[in-house]
């Protein structure tokens, strides 16, 4: 209801400005990358932007979701494909694409040069209280640089340490934080005191829009698959359809050459058992009933090889001599 009204409303001159760059971008660019952009700052925003003006080329816009998704709206007419992007999560309240502190990248360049060069602008980072670890964090064993009197961080957290010539020592490493568990305000403590910076913030890809494929939107995860990483998920999938049908006994493009193979050797079995035949079972009974025939000629077959040239036997000397001539 609150987006219905924003549509009546008539926006000032920066909103039309904005509205209208939206729309142009939407027209000109044939993919968008989603990027999440928590924690991204102005300075680093802007270095993601400069770093994208040359080869790859793509263009950032960030902006308020119900604006993005009033102009997609706007836009299903001359761009139905659009509309995927304002499906909803299944079952709960809110988009599934578009939310939170999301941004578009536009490109007619290749995504997965792109989303690289968008994981290259990455800024180290303190732990802050409350956020969620995009990554586990050990910290090493050894001498620190405290002193005694500050063992206090090192009990709340249970990490074993002893002193060392007036310093903490930490025995092991330890895990003082786990990927996807909340950030506690003892950690961050610890962490500053020890002067480690332990996560890299930037733009997240986190979909990828295709205009070409009539809107068809995927994970970014899938732009790390190599050619040779899709071939081998293709013919796993053939394997186990090819596995399946023949289990079933029902035929299918994948069993069909197994269901022939299977076939011909039945057949064969058969022919060689009985006086019955037929061509492509002649050979077989061919070499069966002279395998020696078949062995000699298969050298010749296989590479044209010429005769193995005749081993001359060794003439057995009188005296070896011992180990005079090892050198020569």
């Amino acid at each position: 209801m609150a987006e219905e009204i924003a549509e009546a409303r008539v926006y000032p001159e920066r909103k039309k400005i904005y509205v209208a760059k939206l729309r142009e971008l939407f027209q000109k660019y044939q993919s968008i990358i989603l990027v999440d952009a928590d924690f991204v700052g102005s300075s680093q925003m802007q270095q993601v932007r400069l770093s994208l003006r040359g080869n790859p080329k793509a263009e950032i816009l960030m902006g308020k979701n119900t604006m993005v998704r009033q102009v997609i709206r706007s836009l299903k007419d001359e761009l139905p494909g659009l509309q995927s992007l304002l499906v909803k999560n299944a079952g709960e309240p809110g988009y599934k694409y578009i939310y939170g502190n999301v941004g578009l990248v536009f490109t007619n360049d290749d995504p997965k040069l792109v989303r690289g060069k968008i994981l290259e602008n990455k800024v180290p980072a303190a732990a802050k209280a409350g956020i969620i670890a995009p990554k586990s964090v050990v910290i090493p064993g050894g001498v620190t640089t405290l002193d005694p009197g500050q063992t206090q961080f090192f009990q709340v957290l249970n990490i074993p340490t002893k002193i060392n010539r007036g310093a903490i020592e930490i025995l092991n490493d330890v895990e003082v934080i786990k990927e996807g568990a909340k950030v506690g305000a003892s950690e961050v403590a610890l962490l500053a005191k020890l002067n480690i910076l332990p996560f890299f913030y930037g733009l997240k890809p986190l979909w990828v829009y295709e205009k070409s494929e009539e809107g068809t939107i995927y994970n970014a995860a899938v732009l790390d698959l190599s050619t040779e990483d899709l071939l081998n998920k293709f013919f796993n999938g053939v394997t186990k359809l090819a596995c399946i049908s023949l289990a079933l006994g029902y035929p299918t493009a994948a069993s069909l050459p197994h269901l022939v193979s299977n076939g011909f050797k039945k057949l064969l079995a058969i022919s060689l058992a009985t006086e019955y035949s037929f061509k492509q079972a002649d050979k077989f009974k061919e070499m069966l009933a002279n395998p020696g025939a078949f062995a000699a000629a298969a050298p010749v077959a296989a590479g044209g090889a010429a005769k193995p040239a005749e081993v001359k036997p060794v003439e057995e000397e009188e005296d070896v001599g011992g180990f005079g001539d090892l050198f020569g």
